[in-house]
């Protein structure tokens, strides 16, 4: 068991499934209950036996019933379930149901042999059951909606006979309608989509109409296209999540694969969007984020969260950590957007391969909770208090932070006498309690707070350095990328990373936070009050360090370089959002 951080996905509260595991999606019932509808199998994704389940739980994730079929494993794939409650405390639950029992479906060749892909969990129909017993069973018939033709599907191999297409966004209401997302695909090849574009399904009758026959269905937006990538980026455009601001304007974000996610505006209940743009912090930074889900959700104070992996990859891989973002409204030039903060660690797991995604988010009793999957197994999260105050904390900061402060210097540029190294938290120790005294991980850090000003920036200038004769300790040195750069060595191993590269300006006073985060064995640099996320530099702006590295402990003397103005050291690794209020707290 990993040493307490709840952080650490181990931590939540497992949902059981068969074996593959998919949008662990939840909805409180009007009996009290939380309801998690989600995807799963015997086998992998894509597998034959994969279905769509219910499960109930009374208290908050902790047990949860045995799993209703809302589709049996032994027919055609069902898959990609969402869910939604209307005011008699109906469940609707909408999925993709391979309902002809296609066993193939064109595709290009390469990567198909024969150019057919024997994977058919995103064709077929979008369906919908309803519950009337708050999920203990669910609808025999299931009802299909029909969903308006674009070009894509008239583009797409069958002529659009065969729809391809499948859903991760959570369904919303507005002025008395329901609005389901929907990603429409337009070809099978290398990546397994080739391209995808979103649209919305809308009922103008399902939250009062009880003849499930008789509900209505509209696509949107108008006309023969979805909601496509931003200007000059690729053919992906996909899993699309959306929030409703207070002024009504409708938002989405979507993975695509060009690095950044992408968000859009509809001032017309969906009808058209605004022109899709890269997503931005609030500083109006490029975010970066992998094909992968991101999602936002509005909470019920008014303020929003985001969910992404915060690095510019263009591929599914590397959604381990997941980082968070707090998000509130501000005014554009024609109406609400969202302001998003920078980001935060919230979930890691130690396999650096595993990929936690598609969550889901729930409130109850003023706490939020968020789910994740692995793809093999589902928890809940309940998300610390401290960090949703951090993610939302408007207020630019007047006061250091004094938590887990151990050392603070002013003027140190020009001390001469030696300063006294503060012992620092060690990241691993023996494990006594296992029979071969193996690694126990400690989940320690600590974060070096600095003011500098450098006259020049040459390579190996020293701003503070514990290094032993044999390079034991640690230091903050000027790289020859014009970076300032942590090293970390215990005397058995040794770790590096800088921060972003062109941001370091000769005589002028910069502020800078070193952050060594011992939960997922992340670096990450804040300079200036800005989270160092690579740019267009490099994918990752954070980095990892080693696993084995014990400590970082050397010299019991800490030697200051000359352009050293402030230092505090901290034992333990401190938000993002502390390392801002601490530049904003010097005026930086």
């Amino acid at each position: 068991m990993p040493h307490p951080d709840w952080r650490h996905i181990s931590n939540g509260r497992e949902i059981p499934t068969e074996y593959y595991s998919d949008q662990p999606y939840l909805i409180q019932t009007d009996d009290g209950a939380w309801v998690c509808t989600l995807t799963t199998g015997p086998g992998e994704e894509g597998n034959g036996g994969q279905h769509v389940v219910a499960l109930r739980s009374e208290d908050r994730g902790l047990t949860w019933s045995a799993p209703v079929d809302i589709e049996p494993s032994s027919g055609p794939e069902a898959s990609y379930a969402v869910i939604t409650k209307v005011p008699s405390g109906r469940l609707y639950v909408f999925y993709n149901h391979n309902s002809d029992n296609h066993r193939s479906v064109k595709a290009d060749n390469p990567p198909y042999k024969d150019g057919l892909c024997l994977r058919v969990d995103s064709i077929g129909y979008y369906v919908f059951k309803f519950s009337d017993d708050h999920g203990r069973t669910w609808s025999a018939q299931r009802y299909p909606i029909a969903v308006r033709e674009f070009a894509i599907d008239r583009k797409n191999a069958d002529g659009g006979k065969l729809r391809y297409f499948w859903n991760v966004g959570r369904p919303f209401t507005h002025r008395g309608a329901v609005f389901v997302s929907l990603h429409k695909v337009g070809g099978f090849g290398e990546g397994f989509f080739t391209s995808s574009e979103g649209v919305l399904l809308r009922s103008a009758n399902l939250l009062t109409e009880s003849d499930p026959a008789k509900i209505t269905w509209e696509t949107l937006p108008d006309g023969d296209h979805g909601i496509k990538v931003a200007p000059r980026g690729g053919p992906i455009s996909e899993e699309h999540s959306y929030c409703v601001l207070s002024d009504e304007t409708f938002h989405v974000v979507f993975r695509t694969t060009d690095g950044h996610p992408a968000c859009a505006y509809s001032r017309d209940e969906g009808h058209t969007w605004s022109i899709p743009q890269y997503q931005t912090f609030a500083d109006s930074r490029m975010m970066k984020h992998p094909r992968a889900a991101n999602f936002a959700w509005k909470l019920k104070n008014g303020k929003f969260l985001y969910w992404f992996h915060n690095h510019g990859g263009t591929w599914y891989d590397d959604r381990n950590p997941v980082w968070l973002c707090g998000g509130t409204e501000v005014d554009g030039p024609d109406g609400k957007r969202i302001a998003w903060s920078q980001p935060e660690i919230f979930l890691y797991d130690d396999d650096t391969y595993i990929r936690m995604s598609y969550p889901d988010l729930i409130e109850e009793d003023g706490e939020v909770w968020i789910t994740e999957t692995q793809k093999d197994q589902a928890r809940v999260h309940l998300v610390k208090p401290a960090l949703l105050q951090a993610l939302w904390n408007e207020k630019p900061a007047t006061d250091i932070v004094r938590d887990g402060l151990v050392l603070e210097l002013s003027g140190t540029g020009n001390r001469h006498s030696p300063t006294p190294m503060p012992k620092l938290p060690d990241f691993t120790d023996r494990d006594w309690h296992r029979a071969d005294y193996g690694q126990d991980n400690l989940r320690n850090g600590f974060s070096l707070d600095l003011a500098f000003k450098l006259s020049a920036l040459s390579t190996g200038q020293v701003l503070l350095d514990t290094r032993t004769a044999i390079g034991q300790g640690l230091a903050l040195v000027t790289t020859d990328r014009g970076t300032i750069e942590l090293v970390l060595n215990d005397g058995r191993t040794e770790s590096r990373w800088d921060c972003d590269p062109g941001l370091i300006k000769t005589g002028q006073r910069h502020h800078l936070t070193a952050i060594v985060d011992g939960g997922p064995h992340i670096i990450s640099f804040v300079l200036d009050g800005r989270f160092c996320d690579g740019g267009s530099a490099r994918q990752f702006g954070w980095g990892r360090f080693s696993r084995d590295l014990r400590h970082a402990q050397g010299s019991d003397t800490l030697r200051l370089g000359p352009g050293l103005t402030s230092l505090r050291i901290y034992n333990r690794a401190l938000l993002t959002a502390e390392a801002i209020a601490n530049s904003q707290a010097m005026g930086c």
